[in-house]
């Protein structure tokens, strides 16, 4: 028996979860079924899914609300078995499941404008997590409409910046939306300690948070700052000491301050979409080591997170200063760095004027 399936038999014959089911719903946790069949409808709910442990307790429990939950997962080029990920939706008992794959998009109406901004967070960070958000839930909203559902849920917490960047998006788009907030509501987050205790059943030493732009790692060993990032922890670059010690030389050409080809000159490589030149510059990068931080960032709630990451776009980044650098008048640097910074409005998800 599966899983899933050890899951859903507990559930009917009303059995308490433990932390031998990665579920971890609490003691007195009602068959969902069963709850359907008591209570009316309340609505149907497109969830932001990504097929892990946390939106996957998150589907479960907006049906045990009485929910008709609408799974959605977004594409955006990370590691993924999609397929998985639908048949557990579906065996959790989602309506319906959206596979959307949004690379193409991804680069061009998201990551090429952040590149044209040198939107860089704090002089170190390349916002990777920050600019998929909006991505990630203007399909949602789409979504949404098209079904005619008058919710949209996410797996954010309540301490982080992803809270702001979903709903701000959702309700930019779709004024009339009303938004669930499981972590911020006391008959959710009250079964769990938080994602800590999701880690801890899960075994994870760390969470990530993965797209074409990056691979995040934080919590877990990572909170401690004297702790060194372990050498298996970044999976999109090599170490520089296992690097290769012949280079590729690559040639990029910009238009409109954005990369338009990219000709490797080492083996006669061309890529011209942007993403193929997106994805063609990760794996070189990746190959030398290009990209790896370790960084201490404020969030816009007043905390500070560690974070390490994998980025390598610091491969485009580096010869668009360049070429801006070239090109742009001093004082035109004076009048930018005085001006509303991309980066921070990006990282928060809102323009701060206080």
């Amino acid at each position: 028996m599966s899983e899933i399936e050890l899951v859903q038999l507990r559930l009917i014959r009303a059995e308490p979860l433990n932390c031998d089911t990665w579920t971890h719903f609490s003691r007195n946790h009602t068959n969902d079924l069963l709850i359907e069949k008591r209570k009316m409808s309340q609505g149907t709910v497109v969830l932001a899914y990504s097929g892990g442990l946390d939106t996957s307790c998150i589907l479960v429990w907006l049906k045990e609300q009485g929910y008709d939950v609408i799974a959605y997962l977004a594409d955006i080029g990370q590691d993924e078995d999609f397929e998985a990920a639908r048949e557990k939706a579906q065996k959790l008992g989602a309506k319906k499941v959206y596979i959307e794959d949004l690379r193409e998009e991804f680069v061009q109406d998201f990551i090429w404008p952040a590149v044209q901004a040198n939107a860089v967070y704090e002089d170190r960070y390349l916002l990777g997590t920050s600019v998929a958000r909006p991505c990630i839930a203007r399909r949602q909203v789409e979504i949404a409409r098209k079904e005619g559902a008058e919710y949209v849920s996410h797996g954010a917490t309540g301490k982080g910046n992803d809270q702001i960047r979903f709903e701000l998006t959702c309700y930019a788009l779709y004024p009339e939306v009303k938004i669930i907030a499981p972590w911020r509501i006391p008959e959710f987050f009250n079964r769990f300690k938080g994602r800590t205790d999701l880690m801890e059943f899960a075994q994870a030493p760390w969470s990530m948070d993965a797209n074409l732009m990056h691979i995040s790692y934080e919590s877990g060993i990572l909170e401690n700052p004297k702790s060194h990032a372990p050498a298996d922890l970044y999976l999109m670059t090599k170490s520089p000491a296992e690097s290769p010690d012949t280079p590729d030389v690559l040639e990029i050409e910009f238009r409109n301050g954005v990369p338009v080809k990219v000709s490797n000159l080492k083996d006669q490589t061309s890529k011209n979409s942007p993403l193929e030149i997106f994805s063609y510059l990760n794996l070189i990068g990746g190959k030398h080591g290009v990209g790896r931080i370790d960084i201490v960032e404020n969030r816009f709630i007043g905390m500070k997170s560690r974070e390490a990451a994998d980025t390598m776009q610091t491969s485009i980044h580096g010869p668009r200063c360049d070429i801006y650098l070239h090109t742009v008048h001093r004082q035109s640097n004076t009048i930018y760095f005085k001006s509303i910074r991309y980066d921070s409005v990006k990282k928060k998800g809102f323009r701060d004027t206080s």
